[in-house]
């Protein structure tokens, strides 16, 4: 792994700086979502808001659109069948990334005829966003009229939701359930560093979540010490976009588990993931604003607010069986194989799409739908709704 550059580390000296202020301005505690959030977050600083190369082989993870086109192309024909059912044909995607996904959906719809209105993005990030908008004017200047960069979510909508590899990277809480105390981990300043720190929770709807994890984490009631995460941020984002569609589908794609195997009692540290320059490790406190902070998602609690406000579950599977429900195996056939330069390194990718020892089995795809009944055919078989 290559260390990082002076003018990295002087940025993460100010990152650390700016956190450490905000930390002694609150009595020297912040809960960990504070802190992740301005990690990741803070204007022109967090890791997401600053100019370094996230994604690739130049940056600190790789998602599956960077992987290969089959990925988006894939994607595009479960979009496909999902706009026949629909009055109005719009997509809108969250955290767009290098603008790669779009790309290759937009232009694997154009081969179908099935355009849509328009394709919506919305980046928190001024910094991707600006990368977006100079790829997708780049690549597809033919399309620039149907893609609008969107700075809140819309009052309504109709359409596509669509979201890969969002919700790890939402703040989170920790919380340490110890003996028959439940806390909030958080964080302070000491001995001129970052530091973890247990106080008593006092968010309300953090407390009656993690009393009501209790009996998950510890069905024997065994002395207990147990450290997981809650994600409100997500649970307020699945209401937000309850509320929003109007008719449509929202697609989520990401790494996690059901409530039972993200919590469970082996589970003891949580999930907690960082990633910089494609090293994965477990320390939020190194280098600040240079690495990527996730956790991994409850898909549980993910439906359950998705169900609370409306929305119907419509599929959850792996991104393997998804994939190949959708006929990536099919799209790859378009390449023959004789032309090798260009089907073995196709051939490769698929591997890492769906082979469950590498994306395939971990990453998720669950969809919920409003005002749509149509089955969808990402989740034709090893649908695993049950697990959740």
């Amino acid at each position: 792994m290559l260390p990082p550059s002076e003018i990295a580390l002087a940025h993460s000296r100010s990152v650390q700086a700016m956190i450490r202020k905000k930390i002694l301005a609150a009595n020297n505690w912040i809960s960990f979502e504070d802190y992740m959030n301005l990690a990741l977050y803070a204007p022109g600083m967090g890791y997401y808001s600053s100019g370094a190369t996230k994604l690739g082989s130049a940056g600190d993870f790789v998602t599956a659109p960077e992987i290969s086109p089959l990925f988006g192309r894939t994607l595009a024909q479960q979009l496909w069948q999902i706009s026949q059912h629909l009055a109005q044909f719009n997509i809108l995607e969250f955290g767009a990334g290098s603008g790669k996904l779009a790309r290759d959906i937009l232009l694997e719809l154009e081969k179908c005829a099935a355009l849509p209105e328009k394709y919506f993005i919305l980046e928190v990030s001024a910094d991707l966003r600006e990368r977006q908008q100079s790829r997708l004017m780049q690549e597809i200047p033919h399309l620039a009229d149907r893609i609008e960069w969107l700075e809140q979510l819309p009052g309504q909508f109709t359409g596509v939701v669509l979201a890969n590899e969002v919700l790890d990277a939402m703040p989170v809480h920790v919380v340490r359930w110890h003996d028959d105390t439940v806390l909030e981990r958080g964080v302070t300043w000491q001995d001129n560093q970052f530091a973890w720190q247990d106080r008593p929770i006092e968010d309300a709807e953090l407390h009656t979540i993690a009393n009501q994890l209790t009996s998950e984490i510890n069905p024997s009631n065994y002395p207990l010490d147990y450290v997981s995460e809650i994600n409100l941020a997500a649970v307020h984002f699945m209401r937000s976009l309850a509320s929003t569609l109007q008719q449509g589908v929202i697609l989520l794609i990401d790494y996690g588990f059901g409530r039972s195997e993200y919590y469970h009692p082996q589970r003891s540290q949580g999930t907690l993931m960082c990633h910089y320059r494609h090293h994965a490790h477990d320390d939020p406190f190194y280098l600040p604003g240079l690495q990527d902070i996730t956790s991994h998602v409850d898909f549980s609690a993910i439906t359950q607010a998705g169900q609370s406000g409306g929305l119907a579950l419509l599929g959850y599977t792996t991104q393997a069986y998804f994939l190949l429900n959708c006929g990536i195996t099919e799209i790859l056939a378009q390449t023959s194989a004789e032309d090798t330069s260009h089907y073995l390194p196709q051939s490769n990718q698929l591997q890492k799409l769906v082979s469950p020892a590498e994306m395939g089995e971990l990453f998720k795809v669950i969809a919920f739908g409003k005002n749509f009944s149509a089955p969808l055919s990402g989740f034709n078989s090893g649908d695993m709704s049950r697990l959740l």
